[in-house]
């Protein structure tokens, strides 16, 4: 149940995050330009179902498998259900209290020493009920302004859990992206060790018809075999690789990490451009500033409750009730009483601790406007930087392509050419030395390509909501 309420409040705060609040101070984080700087993309709102153009539903369920089991995430939800519970506190301040209460007591009193008095003494009871009601006034709005605060930290919280869940969605994407490359790179290490062994075995037997030159022929033969170990040494940091992938991702998904989920055998295919939009709706959109211009609010209201604590402040209280010497006439009105008073309070000396106060909280709003600023400069580069990137990696990707179908025609070109008796040895591995860190490496780039992707979608602000 309780879990379901937090939800249910974080669901309140997500469903908010379209529009800023009345008191918003984002035009203090700074101006926006135009447009995007490193292309001419596309206006269109932000892409929130971004996961699904991977074109994997195992990925999908992943996601969806980390939003609930992952314990980073439950941490920030459950920071945003302590928010709320101070927000609501915040508020009781500004609002009478009412309170019961019953007493009773018992007295002795000896009058020995006293004119009159006797060996004996008085014994006397007392009873009452009362309802006791105090109130502080907010004439000036201090206690208003404590309240709003304590709501900006609850909305702070709110956008800093959107953060955690995107962010997470990001870790997750590119976790599986990593898998699926190791998995490539793995079969890419089995096939070039038994192309290193196959050719090994070739110069072999070619030089053992060769005696007339076995000096020579030996120290080829070790090149080759040079090779088939380097390749076994490959192929080695390779499942060393996806094992320590593996057990990431399935940390991220609130698993053990056993090493034992297997994820795709295969990268997808680089999806399509996602719309950037104008760079000022990224205000609208980045949990992170999103949540300093709620700091900055926050730390505003702050300020402004710490000058008005130099103003007086008022607050009534008053009871009734009932008191007597008999407990059965503790509820009879005849035995009613009241009291009710006023108080006007004006702070004079307090060595200070106002002027500390409030210039603390001016430090703390001039901290807090300083990181709104940083942190939208800071989300303006990251997307210039993804967008610049993808251009970058796709250019590296096709001219490592086309060297890789360069290299794959020498390679067979020298392996033809050695079979003839026309090739040398050295030509021949070289050739297939560079065909296979081509391949290794274009895999890495569209690898890298897709990791850009997920960044660009993360810096845009973009969430992902899981598919019904």
């Amino acid at each position: 149940m309780k879990q379901a309420a937090g939800l249910a409040l974080i669901g309140a705060l997500l469903a908010g995050c379209a529009t800023l609040p009345p008191d918003s101070r984002m035009g203090q984080g700074g101006s926006a330009p135009g447009a995007w700087t490193a292309t001419k993309a596309g206006k269109a709102g932000i892409d929130d179902q971004w996961v699904d153009r991977f074109g994997s539903r195992d990925l999908q369920a992943l996601v969806a498998e980390a939003y609930a089991s992952n314990r980073n995430l439950q941490a920030a939800a459950a920071r945003v259900e302590r928010a709320s519970a101070v927000a609501r506190g915040a508020g009781v301040a500004a609002r009478p209290q009412l309170n019961a209460a019953v007493n009773g007591s018992r007295d002795k009193r000896n009058f020995i020493g006293f004119p009159g008095g006797g060996g004996g003494g008085n014994i006397s009871n007392a009873y009452g009920a009362s309802l006791n009601l105090q109130w502080e006034i907010d004439l000036w709005g201090k206690l208003r302004a404590g309240e709003e605060a304590s709501l900006a930290d609850l909305q702070a919280e709110g956008y800093t859990y959107r953060g955690a869940r995107a962010s997470l969605a990001a870790q997750v994407v590119r976790g599986w992206l990593l898998l699926a490359e190791s998995n490539e790179q793995i079969e890419l290490a089995e096939n070039a060790l038994k192309v290193r062994k196959d050719t090994a075995e070739l110069i072999r037997s070619r030089f053992e018809l060769a005696a007339e030159d076995a000096g020579a022929n030996a120290s080829q033969l070790r090149l080759a075999e040079t090779d088939v170990a380097t390749a076994e040494a490959a192929l080695a940091q390779r499942q060393g690789d996806r094992d320590q992938a593996q057990r990431q991702l399935e940390i991220l998904l609130g698993r053990y990490p056993s090493a034992e989920i297997t994820g795709s055998a295969k990268l997808p295919k680089v999806p399509k451009f996602p719309p950037a939009g104008l760079p000022s709706e990224l205000l609208l959109r980045r949990p992170d500033i999103l949540t300093a211009e709620r700091r900055l609010a926050a730390a505003g209201r702050r300020e402004d409750e710490a000058r008005l604590a130099f103003y007086p402040s008022f607050s009534l209280t008053g009871s009734g009730g009932s008191s007597t010497e008999q407990l059965r006439n503790i509820f009879d009105s005849s035995f009613g009483v009241w009291s009710i008073a006023g108080q006007a309070t004006q702070p004079i000396l307090n060595g200070g601790a106002l002027r500390s106060q409030l210039d603390t909280r001016t430090a703390e709003e001039k901290e807090a406007l300083s990181n709104l600023q940083q942190t939208v400069l800071s989300g303006f580069g990251e997307v210039e930087t993804a967008l610049a990137a993808d251009r970058f990696l796709a250019e590296r990707e096709r001219a490592t392509g086309e060297a890789l179908r360069i290299a794959v025609d020498g390679a067979e070109s020298s392996a033809v050419d050695f079979g003839l008796g026309t090739g040398d040895v050295l030509t021949l591995l070289a050739s297939q030395n560079r065909q296979i860190e081509l391949a290794a490496q274009q895999l890495t780039l569209r690898r890298l390509r897709l990791d850009n992707r997920v960044n660009l979608h993360l810096a845009l602000g973009g969430d992902y909501k899981i598919s019904k």
